[in-house]
């Protein structure tokens, strides 16, 4: 705080102005150091797109598009980092790796403690959209690099940005650097709750550490667990329903409770030109695509059905093409949900939701009611690929009351991911030392009633 005043008096201290000036000028840079940055912060998240031309960012494990970027310390593991800018120029980005804390702040060490070779690199490999009448250029990564590899196990965040300089940021994305130290056993219930039964899952689960000291587990360890890779409705600050030495049982009766849900909506825009079943018509130019998808409705009062989906996710995926990435094209997609007898809820907001929207609830997925056609539309710019989404009421009074407008279903096949974490009595950053796997179904019978 002491070098924080120095640095506001060593630019006030020039100024030839009268002492009330000054004493103004003094407040003002406060409030800029202080206000400003706070509100900013608030509303930021560790997965962001800074920049308007950033579109169709990926990361995740080597060859898979529906994983969770995790690499494993000192490890041959690889992950893809794709991208897209719209300016459709040649830019100097760089990329650089952040060390977080359990929930996602920026640790206070150099990078030097955490990053073996060069803190930046430049993202070298490039190409210019092709065949596609959206023009962009196409960035991708294979990360971590050889000259540039994580040396502690956590959170990490991965940040882009141009020209080597920081305060260019374009985007950012979550990194999980794992040293196993814990395995663990899971299981998938139904609860014990009647008002539960039918329509939420609950997870039990084991945890035994080895090569750590686990004086006392039950401060030092702390948990996340995620539904389908989302971080919205993550479920974390878990205590252990028991610790016996090395083990932690988790098995309470009320907590780590996740509403079932339903499969999700899908979309197939793999072809703009062979219109898949969602899409009702388009309109095309050599500039751009406008795609008009058939009406949804409320499905939470509609029986459940399985079918395999991408639980929430999407893939980049073209059937015209050689390399999606760079060859996809771009067009303007119109969502629009049946209101309620054709009129609006009165009392809830209506947002489009999915990894197609960063699951983010602002004024570009909010939708809006259209009294003439009875129906609540948006409309957001995707690539070809094949999309799973959702739509999520908010209650306009209270905020935190979210209801998807699918039913809840102890049936519905739902992925779940353990995060153990462990912080030692003098560590500096929570280790991630675990990551365990579960699916809610292990049948997959195709459809079923």
């Amino acid at each position: 705080m002491l070098s924080l005043y120095s640095f506001i008096w060593q630019h006030t201290k020039p100024l030839k102005c009268s002492c009330r000036y000054l004493t103004s000028h003094f407040l003002s840079l406060l409030i800029l150091f202080f206000i400003v940055p706070a509100n900013n912060l608030s509303a930021q998240s560790p997965d962001r797109i800074v920049k308007s031309n950033i579109q169709s960012v990926r990361f995740h494990m080597y060859g898979d598009q529906q994983s969770l970027p995790v690499y494993n310390l000192n490890s041959g593991d690889q992950l893809e980092l794709h991208f897209d800018d719209m300016d459709a120029n040649t830019k100097s980005y760089y990329y650089a790796f952040v060390l977080c804390d359990y929930n996602w702040q920026p640790v206070n060490m150099s990078a030097f403690d955490y990053i073996k070779g060069f803190t930046q690199n430049r993202i070298s490999n490039y190409r210019y959209s092709s065949l596609a009448f959206t023009k962009y250029t196409h960035y991708q990564a294979i990360l971590p690099e050889r000259n540039s590899v994580p040396t502690k196990s956590g959170n990490y965040l991965l940040k882009v940005f141009l020209d080597g300089d920081t305060a260019k940021l374009a985007f950012t994305r979550r990194l999980l650097v794992l040293d196993q130290k814990a395995s663990i056993a899971a299981k998938i219930i139904q609860p014990f709750s009647v008002q539960q039964f039918r329509t939420h899952q609950k997870i039990q689960f084991n945890v035994s550490l080895s090569g750590i000291n686990s004086f006392s587990a039950a401060q030092q360890v702390k948990v996340v667990i995620l539904q389908n890779n989302r971080w919205d409705n993550a479920v974390k600050d878990i205590a252990p329903t028991f610790v016996r030495g090395n083990n932690l049982e988790y098995s309470a009766e009320n907590n780590l409770l996740f509403p079932g849900g339903k499969e999700w909506r899908w979309l197939d825009l793999r072809s703009f030109r062979l219109f898949s079943d969602r899409v009702d018509s388009g309109y095309y130019d050599k500039t751009h695509a406008d795609l008009f998808l058939k009406p949804d409705i409320d499905r939470s009062a509609v029986k459940y059905v399985y079918f395999t989906d991408l639980n929430g996710m999407y893939s980049v995926e073209t059937y015209e093409s050689i390399n999606p990435y760079w060859q996809g094209d771009y067009a303007q997609v119109h969502f629009n949900l049946k209101g309620p007898g054709g009129l609006p809820y009165p009392t809830k907001d209506i947002y489009l939701a999915g990894q197609l929207t960063n699951y983010e609830l602002n004024d570009k997925t909010k939708m809006n009611f259209n009294p003439t056609t009875g129906n609540y539309e948006v409309s957001t710019f995707l690539k070809q690929g094949y999309y799973n989404y959702t739509y999520i009421a908010v209650d306009k009074k209270n905020l935190s009351i979210k209801t998807e407008l699918e039913g809840d279903y102890w049936e519905t096949e739902n992925n779940y991911s353990i995060l153990i974490y462990y912080k030692g009595f003098t560590d500096r950053s929570d280790q991630l030392i675990g990551v365990g796997k579960i699916n809610s179904r292990v049948d997959r019978p195709g459809l079923s009633f």
